[in-house]
């Protein structure tokens, strides 16, 4: 196919020799299959900040560390040069959290290098050699669901061990190839330490993958696996391989009425852009 302007960049630059296809078209990022010498890897483009729908990006983007203070000042004052910077650093959040992850020996895609606004990274494969498919896409047995689902709480808990937290982890950003899911989209992942937002975001990633794997293994659905990871991460003593069960007794205290309306917002924004995602799915397929 053409080769598109966006991933010219990098053809100069000798990172990619060939465009094979587009992969998918969301609404932050077009994702490609390139040819990288003997490899086949994809570049994620990602869409100008006009031209994305993900709402709220704002509670993301809270407490996440600007070390230049002239890029910092001009992203508070919102000038031109600032949306560039603000740009900039939502995509480079990614590569950042990619890096960081991996490392952490969460199973993300290896990431190989960010170029004028697209990211280069590894394909994710099925035992076939076909693009593995999103959890959404597919239906597992009980006993797949169960081991499967330890794992991605495993690896939330691994995330929130170095202080990060996917913020917008679904069916839709979890891969499954034949080593078991695989963790993608990060360019919202949040800094738990610096945003007011982290324990309601942790627990809708949580509930939502609760909710998803309960489908095939319904006793996952009395699972409080949010709250007892919460909880050992207030108390300092959560690590990479902190033993979860799942099990959480509740300190019941008295409602802060506000704080639960806000939830209820938050909750139902999250679920108009859930559906909004799995209608794109669809109409994809």
């Amino acid at each position: 196919m053409k080769t598109p302007k966006r991933i010219m960049p990098l053809v100069e630059n000798g990172l990619v020799d060939e465009v094979i296809g587009r992969l998918m078209s969301g609404k932050e990022a077009d994702v490609y299959t390139v040819k990288c010498g003997d490899e086949v890897r994809c570049a994620k483009v990602y869409k100008e900040a006009i031209k994305r729908s993900f709402k709220q990006a704002v509670l993301y983007q809270e407490g996440r560390k600007v070390r230049n203070s002239r890029r910092a000042r001009a992203m508070e004052k919102g000038s031109k040069f600032g949306r560039q910077q603000q740009e900039e650093t939502w995509q480079t959040a990614e590569v950042d959290a990619l890096y960081r992850l991996s490392a952490a020996g969460v199973r993300v895609p290896q990431p190989y290098d960010c170029l004028d606004g697209v990211l280069l990274m590894e394909l994710i494969t099925d035992a076939q050699g076909d693009v593995a498919p999103r959890l959404g896409d597919i239906t597992m047995s009980s006993e797949k669901a169960l081991e499967d689902h330890a794992l991605v709480m495993q690896y939330v808990a691994m995330m929130l061990s170095i202080g990060l937290i996917h913020g917008d982890l679904s069916e839709f950003n979890v891969l499954d190839d034949d080593q078991g899911p695989v963790i993608i989209d990060l360019p919202q992942a949040i800094d738990a330490a610096g945003n007011n937002n982290a324990e309601f975001m942790l627990a809708r990633d949580v509930n939502n993958m609760r909710r998803y794997y309960g489908q095939f293994a319904p006793e996952l659905l009395n699972t409080h696996y949010a709250k007892e990871i919460w909880a050992l991460y207030e108390d300092g003593s959560l690590e990479a391989d902190s033993v979860l069960t799942g099990l959480f007794e509740e300190d019941l205290q008295d409602a802060d009425v506000d704080e639960v309306v806000e939830v209820i917002e938050m909750a139902r924004v999250e679920e108009e852009e859930r559906q909004e995602r799995r209608r794109d799915a669809e109409q994809g397929e």
